[in-house]
């Protein structure tokens, strides 16, 4: 069967008095792997949901391959979707649960035999057809599911967060596998997470959720290196903040003297990756900076660093993980964790090294 685009045109869902998705839009190419990441309560299972039949839509449209899909049910839609708990029939084989869903749909035995196969083989669960799934492992029964999902020919493939119940070790081998999968059979899908890593190592683009709404989509990259809202910046892991002053110039910025900083002047760069400070559109004034931790490191209290914005703090804490310390940082009355190779003391005053391009700002009270 071939594989098909995905148009979500402002569908809302309620749940009662309470709306859930509000407007949501959406468009999907066919053969491109998307997730939906955000946090609990954001919507985004129940857009999965409502994309897959199995919840209604008040308003708005779903349409698979230009065709108005809304008002079908689940099983005329031609998805298959993957469930948290993977919904392995426990009295079943390996085999019997792949061929379950050819049989519903009436395929004779020889095909049935043949698709089982070749699911089989694809996924790298050969001599395991006749053992129970109870009997698999955690990653073998993950595999299963999915298999028995694309058994079917779907047009689109639903994850609805398949690899939570994995522990960590294997969940990091299974996101790439069922992306070399995803690739290698072309199919479309759509991915449901809170793991901003996992959707980042799997999605073509990452669609963000808050509220019921879609707030950033994009590109990994483009969404970490360019976060739309303060929102986004924090899910994607600039979850410090500071308040500063920062007045536009041409080619650059020039963040005001703090209790605890130096004024400094940064370049600002109009796409990811560059050395230079992230701002979003009309940001003049008061504002907030968001960085990430990792992009953080010590300096001297009384070091100057013309590419960077340094804060002045003092070591509060101090803990070893293992090759690195790694220090509690106050600065007035915030505190910031910093990774460091060599051993400080305990009250010793150090400068935090905020290098321009580690920096997102938006406006806000500063």
């Amino acid at each position: 069967m071939d594989h098909a685009s995905l148009t979500v045109d402002r569908v809302e869902v309620a749940y009662g008095p309470v709306k859930v998705l509000n407007g949501v839009s959406v468009d999907v190419a066919a053969g491109e792997f998307v997730a939906l990441l955000g946090s609990s309560g954001c919507g985004k299972t129940t857009l999965l949901r409502a994309i897959s039949g199995f919840v209604p839509v008040q308003a708005g449209s779903i349409l698979v391959a230009d065709r108005d899909i809304t008002r079908l049910s689940p099983e005329r839609r031609d998805m298959a979707m993957v469930f948290q708990s993977y919904a392995l029939w426990p009295h079943m084989t390996m085999a019997q649960n792949l061929a379950y869903g050819l049989r519903l749909r009436r395929v004779g035995r020889a095909d049935r035999v043949r698709r089982v196969n070749e699911i089989v083989s694809l996924l790298g669960l050969e001599g395991l057809g006749d053992r129970p799934v109870t009997q698999l492992s955690g990653g073998q029964r993950q595999r299963v599911a999915l298999g028995r999902a694309l058994a079917v020919n779907p047009r689109i493939l639903l994850l609805d967060e398949p690899l939570s119940n994995l522990d960590a070790r294997i969940r990091t081998t299974m996101r790439h596998e069922i992306k070399a999968i995803q690739q290698q059979v072309g199919i479309t899908a759509i991915h449901v997470t809170h793991d901003r890593e996992e959707a980042m190592v799997m999605a073509d683009r990452i669609a963000i959720m808050e509220a019921g709404g879609i707030v950033q989509i994009g590109p990994p990259e483009d969404v970490y290196n360019r976060p739309a809202t303060p929102f986004v910046a924090a899910f994607m892991g600039a979850d410090n903040v500071i308040r500063v002053g920062v007045a536009r110039e041409d080619g650059g910025v020039r963040i005001g003297a703090g209790p605890n900083h130096h004024a400094v002047r940064l370049p600002c760069g109009a796409r990811p990756g560059e050395d230079s400070i992230h701002i979003a559109d009309r940001v003049d004034g008061e504002a907030v900076a968001h960085f990430r931790s990792e992009a953080a490191s010590l300096i001297a209290p009384d070091a100057v660093a013309d590419d960077s914005l340094v804060l002045r703090g003092r070591i509060e804490q101090s803990s070893y993980p293992g090759g690195f310390y790694r220090y509690a940082v106050d600065v007035g009355e915030q505190r910031f964790m910093v990774d460091h190779t060599e051993r400080l003391a305990i009250g010793e005053p150090v400068g935090i090294r905020l290098p321009a391009a580690a920096l997102h700002l938006y406006a806000g009270e500063a």
